[in-house]
């Protein structure tokens, strides 16, 4: 089964979590983040399928959210506001976003890898 990778080719984290997904064995489609971040209804399922609040998909270490003030304003946003936001710019999701198209995971933390995407 193919496991769909949304990442930046130069963010350490997502080289990390690739590398760990190769060494799986798992066969891995890269998509670049920024230049093809996911559609609001891509967005909407997988934020669903992951679990998480909305809040965890953002990058909050990321430039474009401390540009727009984000920390102040999502939380007056609705969930619509906010998956708008993400799907208007790949820079503002945190990443990588890994999904099978059942089960999602957002950024990278190896024992969490290891959980979701070990054999």
């Amino acid at each position: 089964m193919s496991i769909t990778v949304y990442q930046y080719p130069q963010c350490g984290t997502c080289r990390n979590a690739l590398k760990s997904l190769k060494e799986k064995g798992r066969e891995v489609e890269s998509v670049h983040i920024f230049d093809n971040p996911p559609s609001r209804e891509q967005l909407k399922q997988m934020i669903e399928q992951s679990g998480l609040d909305i809040k965890k998909w953002f990058n909050t270490s990321g430039e474009v959210y401390k540009e727009q003030k984000l920390k102040d304003k999502l939380p007056g946003m609705s969930d619509e506001e906010k998956i708008d936001l993400l799907a208007s710019n790949g820079r503002l999701i945190k990443r990588p976003v890994v999904t099978d198209g059942s089960k999602v995971t957002v950024g990278y933390k190896e024992e969490m890898f290891q959980e979701a995407w070990g054999k």
